[in-house]
């Protein structure tokens, strides 16, 4: 149940240096020192293909008064999926969005699943299969990356109406400085737990932050997914010998 009139800021979509597909410079216990720093009170630290189970990372967010959800941004028939709420055992035997569907079932309302940048030309968008797969994802995400002349998100938004999804708005974080502009907003439960987060999110009312890239903002972050990410991994290729 909610608290009161008090809104709390959460991100549910973010990585860190972690992660075994994206060489990324920054550790999650920065990433928790700017969280707190911007009063975020819900995270989820989304590897790809893996879940993020550091307890001592748990244990310091929760020092902090922040509820770290484990999670993990998982790529099914060439889809990335959100998932929340899970352990390592449950998504190693992901393969298909079937799959996925089987898990659904298994898990019921301690699940939950978002359609991470749905409508993007990037690698892991789901693309228009959404809504053939609706039944797989309990919300789709409002991506950080748009403009007023390149939105995908419009089309995310017409299909959470049609199907009444709710809209997630992330960071979906690659950078230390890009979290903090683009998150969601829900009103505080009386006890922060995994649990009355979920409710939250399907039940509502949720806030989104989601603004436009200004221009050095849309530059940087083509910049880096284009040029520094790819001279990354190549470099750490090098270095594995690989």
């Amino acid at each position: 149940m909610p608290s009161g009139d008090e809104w709390i800021k959460i991100d549910l979509h973010i990585h860190t240096f972690d992660d075994p597909k994206d060489v990324l410079d920054y550790s999650a216990h920065e990433l928790l020192e700017r969280a707190r720093a911007l009063g975020f009170r819900v995270l989820a630290i989304t590897l790809h293909n893996a879940v993020f189970d550091r307890a001592e990372v748990f244990a310091d967010a929760a020092r902090m008064g922040i509820l770290l959800i484990p999670a993990a941004e998982m790529r099914l028939e060439g889809a990335d999926v959100i998932l929340l709420n899970v352990v390592a055992g449950e998504v190693a035997s992901l393969r298909t969005l079937d799959d996925l569907a089987e898990l659904r079932v298994r898990r019921g309302p301690s699940l939950f699943t978002i359609a991470p940048h749905p409508f993007y030309v990037f690698g892991g968008s789901i693309g228009e299969k959404l809504v053939e797969r609706i039944d797989c994802f309990d919300a789709i995400e409002l991506c950080h990356f748009w403009a007023p002349f390149f939105n995908p998100n419009r089309r995310a938004i017409e299909i959470a109406k049609r199907f009444q999804k709710p809209l997630i708005a992330t960071s979906d974080a690659h950078r230390l400085h890009a979290f903090g502009s683009n998150y969601t907003s829900i009103p505080r439960p009386v006890e922060l737990t995994v649990e009355n987060v979920l409710a939250t999110l399907r039940r509502g009312p949720l806030r989104v932050t989601n603004p436009p890239c200004d221009f050095v903002d849309l530059i940087s972050t083509i910049y880096f997914f284009f040029v520094a990410h790819p001279w990354r991994v190549r470099q750490r290729k090098n270095e594995d010998g690989g």
